[in-house]
C-alpha cells in the first residue's frame, strides 16, 4: 500500500482558514529514521568508539554491527544511501534548563538534517554538544557539523578499507 501525504486543511480551496506563516514542505528530508533512541544502542556505540573533540562538541563514531537489510522492515521514506546510519544527540542537564537543552537539540537536528547526505553509511554517530552551541551563530554551527560529518565519513571509509588483522597461526 502506497502512502500518500495528507494535504493540510488550509490548502483545501473550500477552507477559509488563513495559511500558516511557515511554508509547508511535504517532501523534506528528516532525521526520524536515522536517530539513535535506545539506551543499549548508545552503550554499544560508546563501547566501540573513541571520543573525539571539536570546537563546540565531542563526538563518537562507531561501526554498526546490527545493520538491517534494506528490504526487511525498513521504513520506506528513507533514502537508500542512509540505511544503517544513525545519529544520536546527548544533551545533559549540565547544559542548562529544559528550554535551553531543547533549543540546542533543535539547532543540531536542523544542521544535521541539512547535511544528512554526509552521514557515513553503516555507522552510529553520537554528538555531545557544549553549552556554546546555544549561542554560536548557526552558520558556524552548521560548518562545524559539516566538518564532523566529513571527518566521520573519511574515518568510516578508512575503517572499511583497512584489512582485518590476522593473528599468529
Amino acid at each position: 500500500m502506497l502512502h500518500t501525504p495528507r494535504v493540510p486543511a488550509h490548502t483545501h480551496p473550500g477552507n477559509l482558514m488563513s495559511a500558516p506563516s511557515k511554508p509547508v514542505h511535504l517532501h523534506c528530508q528528516s532525521l526520524a529514521g536515522t536517530r539513535l533512541r535506545k539506551h543499549a544502542d548508545f552503550q554499544r556505540a560508546y563501547a566501540a568508539a573513541r571520543k573525539r573533540q571539536s570546537a563546540s562538541m565531542s563526538w563518537f563514531l562507531a561501526p554498526r554491527t546490527d545493520v538491517q537489510n534494506p528490504s526487511e522492515n525498513a521504513p520506506l521514506f528513507l533514502p537508500q544511501a542512509h540505511f544503517g546510519s544513525r545519529v544520536g544527540l546527548t544533551v545533559g542537564k549540565v547544559l542548562g534548563k529544559a528550554h535551553e537543552r531543547n533549543r540546542i537539540k533543535r539547532r543540531l537536528r536542523e544542521a544535521l538534517r541539512r547535511h544528512i547526505d554526509l552521514l557515513p553509511q553503516g555507522s552510529d554517530l553520537i554528538l555531545h554538544p557544549r553549552r556554546g552551541v546555544l549561542t554560536i551563530e548557526f552558520t558556524k554551527l552548521e560548518a562545524e557539523v559539516v566538518r564532523i560529518l566529513t571527518q566521520a565519513k573519511a574515518d568510516a571509509a578508512r575503517t572499511v578499507t583497512r584489512p582485518a588483522m590476522v593473528g599468529p597461526a
